[in-house]
Formats: structure tokens, sequence, C-alpha cells
């Protein structure tokens, strides 16, 4: 069956239907990684938007229970040149095809994605429908219409944990954190775990004394949608300001840069991918780093 990838500007794509039967709205992105596709689909970062790869293979490797940075898919929907439907891999115990069956999330293959992606590019992420149900095309662009977008979506709310937790309790810690879940991956709190630390976790709810309370310092996880609309997060981290360490990483960069006075904006079309160049100013070298942000601090 087929399916279609329709924007906001009246651009479509086609291809070939895989994944679920059905039709989710999103913002279109794409991530430029050459593999860990399904780190990508189970990031809550995530939430809400449709992401095409730019790496022509995709599936090569299947799916595994290791892998995923959450109990279940975030991702909208997915688009890629070419699925492999034999994946090879030792660790592999399913196809990519089955695992978005099973999560309920459309796929589209055989997609024109370097010009998908170039269009993004050039005209920025933007709202998309994505269906491969047969749905009308008058039904998807009223969907389209009628989805409100990234900007002022309070949707690290909606990922974040529904009560505290401890994921990591050595007899002797190097440090104790408490963890400001704003849709954090796995493997932030497997690194942290692995490095001996302590590790509590909590909702964005939590009040300031929870989260102070027996620790060392805050880290404030990664997340989904606009960090300006979380003024509750902000208002807890401004009163933790002084009292403890306080980190941040992707939303959680941007939460602390509005705690102390800065402000955020929406990128064009964001920086997604394991291959994003940043040039520390201090020593001259260049790191290449994984990055996966739509917003960013005003540098004024």
């Amino acid at each position: 069956m087929g399916g279609i990838l329709l924007l906001e500007d009246g651009r479509s794509f086609v291809g070939d239907a895989f994944g679920a039967s059905t039709t989710r709205v999103g913002e279109a992105v794409f991530n430029t990684a050459m593999s860990g596709y399904q780190e990508v689909l189970t990031d809550p970062s995530y939430a809400e938007q449709v992401v095409t790869m730019t790496a022509p293979h995709v599936g090569n490797t299947g799916v595994n229970p290791e892998d995923p940075e959450s109990e279940r898919v975030w991702a909208a929907g997915f688009v890629v040149r070419r699925l492999t439907r034999g994946p090879s891999s030792w660790r592999s115990t399913g196809g990519l095809h089955q695992y978005l069956v099973q999560h309920g999330v459309p796929g589209i293959q055989g997609v024109d994605t370097r010009a998908l992606v170039r269009h993004l590019r050039d005209r920025g992420a933007m709202r998309c429908v994505v269906s491969t149900d047969g749905t009308p095309t008058e039904e998807l662009q009223r969907r389209l219409e009628t989805w409100p977008g990234m900007v002022g979506r309070a949707l690290a709310a909606e990922v974040t944990c529904e009560a505290p937790y401890v994921f990591a309790d050595p007899p002797q810690p190097v440090a104790r954190f408490a963890v400001l879940d704003g849709g954090t991956k796995r493997n932030i709190l497997r690194l942290l775990a692995e490095a001996g630390c302590y590790v509590r976790v909590h909702p964005l709810t939590d009040p300031p004394e929870a989260l102070a309370k027996d620790v060392d310092a805050v880290l404030v996880t990664n997340g989904p949608g606009d960090p300006a609309a979380l003024p509750g997060a902000v208002t807890t981290l401004q009163a933790l300001v002084g009292k403890l360490p306080l980190v941040g990483i992707c939303l959680g960069c941007q939460l602390l840069a509005l705690t102390i006075g800065a402000k955020t904006y929406k990128l064009k079309f964001g920086h997604r991918g394991a291959n994003q160049p940043v040039r520390d100013e201090r020593t001259g070298r260049v790191e290449i780093t994984s990055q996966n942000h739509g917003f960013a601090v005003d540098r004024d």
C-alpha cells in the first residue's frame, strides 16, 4: 500500500507504506545520523515529530531490547529512502517494520529523502501529516491545519515521569544527582550510574525541596517542545540557583538559560544527528557531537 507525507506548504512526497496503518500529524524534521534509528524513535525529544533519516538504508540491524531510550516509540512517523526488511545483526530480535506496527507508528519508504531534506533545510521544519491508511487528501489537509505546531507547546510536561524513582543507588556513590526529567533518555541515566553516581529521577512538577534533598547536584534533562512553555520548571530551578550545582542537557540547558534571564527561540530546522561539529573556543579543537534540539538560547 502507498503512503504520503503532506507538508503545510503544499509539497507532498509519496512512497510505500510500512509500520502501522494509520495517520499521524507532527513536525517534519530530519536526522543526519548514519545509525541509531531505534534510539531516535524512542527518544522522548522526538514527541510529535515525523523524522526523516538521511542515511539511504535504514533497518539494517533490526531492533533489540537493549537500545531503546524509553519504553515506547515517541516519534509520530518515520520516513526513509529504503527499508531493510531482512536485518542482519547478532543483537537483533526483530525487524523495524514490525516494531513500528507494535507501537502504532506509520512509516514510508521509497521517498526521495535527499529532495525532502533539502526542502526542509531551505524552508525550515514545518507541520506535516503522514498517512499510510488511505485517508482522503481533504481530511489530511484538515488535520494538518488544526495541529498547533511546536511553539508554545509544553510537551516535556507530557513525557516526564509520573512519580520520583531511584535509578541507581551504589553503596558508596561518587556523587548524588537529582535528575529533573523533561523527557530523559535512558543513556543519560545509565552513564551517571556507570560513573558510580546515585541517581534519583523527578517529574517536572516536583518542588525544589524534593529535588534538593540529600543530593550534590541537579541535572535537567533533554526533552521535547518549547522550553519557554515551562514556567513552572523555570520557577523550580530559580529556587535552586546558588544552593546546588545545576547542569542541563538540551532542553535542560535552555531551561537553565531561562532561569537566569536569557531567552530562547525556535531554530529554522534544528540540529539532529550524531555528526554535529562543535568548536571549543578555548582550545580551537573541533569535536563531533550528538545533538537533537529544535530550540536554542538567544545569544543576545
